[in-house]
């Protein structure tokens, strides 16, 4: 165990860490911890009461208070030339290949993710410090399998993602408290990479997820100040791009871009994670229960309305707006199977050109130049934050608009494997997944268990053919999904695996009466 000041360090310690876990970084981490960690806290529980007002029957809307923001004519800081121009983004998590693959791939930006696409295990955390820390310095390299990789000349520009204020980091306690996983991710990064950053000519840039009003915002943006105040970067250096990937986020864009506005550049439109949380906010209500997930798409009209809301408010105080992830992956193998998924992504990345978006997310490096080809051929500039959109005019109505269609037995059982099958990978550490040629994280199994969850406790929750979604009904498929899993991966890896164990949580938290808020959370408890 490792101690400096009120900090401990009660994970594994390995020697490698030793180079991460230093006093004074760790003294950075304590600083943060002791000057935020109880704003932390009081913010969750306004996310509480939040929602028990939601419960009660409160429909959030555009806030009445803040009308005076929404309708002044202030802008947000200058963009710096390495994020000028962010038409491709690649996104992954802090594993050694995949940072040297990603930054290398040929898109503008790499977003390193500490969140959604990672397990964070204890290992996982500080060797993802470790090495963001060598990409950095530019001396990241691996042999593995027989082939050496390292860092071309020309690489993406590097913005890091921490985990969002719900999830705390269970290994760091200051005071014996857990410290928030945010704060952990963003003071390990920024005491140890700020000044070689300054050095390349570029800064520490963050994407933050998961916010879900303007007072989080503002936490950032003072946790920002603090950063400079204790001497590890000059005003302003640090730039971030919110992910808007919450409904109550919708209603604040104006709001939180203000309350970051001497550090935010873009937005992004988080678009699985929004899905999830339209689910999760309107739990309660049947009239909010969705279609299967495959019909939820950018086209269903409260997410399209929500991606040009982000763009026209975005452009209007000259920050990029960038586009959401399209979960395909190139198919190898079967050429007519590939050529389908390649229109699905072609569609997606022209619609959000069109409507003005500045860049836009893959999960894999075979998109990046068909991704990139889109966007040249529809953007003459860096970017068309000069596109104004005040053509659109987006309501509450709008955003709350629930999408029809149907509820089938395809689409649960689909959810229910794809839940077992990502907690799985989950648990044995493995936080983005493959999984019938889409490419999974946190996100996507949140929608997945949460609508499981919704069709089972609504009586609106009827397949197509006329069945009730019964909780039995659930556990008949779940038997039956987990022996399509043994059989497809074979009875020696399925022994092996965590299958028997993510089958066991979802079962759990289906059958609560209580929506679990995180998925991750739950399954926190079981990895080391």
């Amino acid at each position: 165990m490792t101690k400096t000041l009120s900090i401990d360090v009660i994970g594994e310690h390995l020697p490698d860490y030793d180079s991460i876990l230093t006093p004074p970084a760790l003294e950075f981490v304590a600083a943060l911890a002791h000057e935020f960690g109880g704003r932390v806290d009081d913010l969750l529980q306004q996310r509480i009461k939040r929602q028990e007002a939601i419960d009660a029957g409160a429909r959030p809307d555009f806030l009445g208070d803040t009308r005076t923001i929404r309708d002044g004519a202030w802008q947000v800081c200058s963009i710096p030339p390495d994020l000028q121009d962010r038409r491709v983004e690649i996104t992954g998590p802090t594993d050694r290949k995949m940072i040297i693959n990603a930054l290398n791939s040929g898109a503008r930006v790499f977003m390193a993710d500490c969140e959604d696409s990672l397990t964070p295990n204890w290992d996982n955390v500080m060797r993802g410090q470790i090495n963001l820390r060598d990409a950095v310095a530019g001396t990241i390299e691996l042999d593995a399998n027989g082939k050496h990789y390292a860092l071309n000349d020309d690489t993406a520009t590097l913005v890091v993602r921490p985990r969002g204020w719900h999830l705390y980091e269970k290994h760091v306690q200051c005071d014996g408290e857990a410290v928030p996983g945010a704060l952990v991710d963003f003071g390990l990064f920024l005491y140890h990479n700020a000044a070689a950053l300054a050095g390349r000519g570029t800064g520490p840039y963050f994407y933050l997820p998961k916010l879900e009003s303007h007072q989080e915002a503002r936490l950032w943006a003072d946790v920002f100040r603090f950063a400079e105040n204790f001497g590890l970067v000059k005003a302003g250096s640090i730039k971030v791009t919110v992910l808007i990937e919450t409904i109550l986020a919708a209603f604040e864009i104006d709001e939180i871009l203000y309350e970051l506005r001497e550090y935010i550049v873009g937005m992004n439109c988080g678009r699985w994670d929004y899905i999830f949380s339209f689910i999760k906010k309107f739990r309660r209500f049947p009239e909010f229960v969705l279609p299967d997930r495959a019909e939820v798409t950018m086209t269903s009209h409260f997410l399209r309305a929500y991606s040009r809301l982000v763009i026209k408010t975005c452009h209007r105080r000259g920050a990029l707006a960038i586009g959401g992830m399209a979960a395909q992956i190139p198919i190898k193998g079967d050429p007519d199977a590939n050529a389908e998924a390649m229109a699905k992504v072609r569609a997606d990345k022209e619609r959000e050109v069109d409507d003005g978006h500045d860049g836009t997310w893959v999960a894999h490096p075979g998109l990046v130049h068909l991704a990139e080809e889109i966007f040249d051929n529809h953007m003459a500039g860096l970017n068309q934050v000069h596109r104004q959109r005040d053509d659109v005019q987006v309501s509450a109505a709008d955003l709350l608009q629930v999408p029809k269609g149907k509820i089938t037995e395809a689409g649960l059982r689909d959810n229910i494997s794809v839940a077992v099958q990502y907690l799985a990978a989950w648990l044995g550490g493995n936080g983005c997944v493959p999984i019938n040629h889409l490419m999974e994280d946190a996100a996507t199994a949140e929608i997945a268990r949460a609508q499981i969850w919704q069709w089972v406790h609504h009586p609106t929750g009827i397949l197509d053919e006329g069945r009730n979604v019964t909780y039995e009904l659930f556990q008949g498929l779940l038997r039956e999904e987990m022996e399509k899993i043994r059989t497809a991966v074979g009875a020696e890896q399925f022994a092996a695996g965590h299958y028997r164990r993510a089958a066991s949580l979802l079962d759990e938290i289906t059958a609560a009466d209580d929506f679990a808020e995180f998925l991750t959370l739950i399954a926190y408890r079981d990895i080391p």
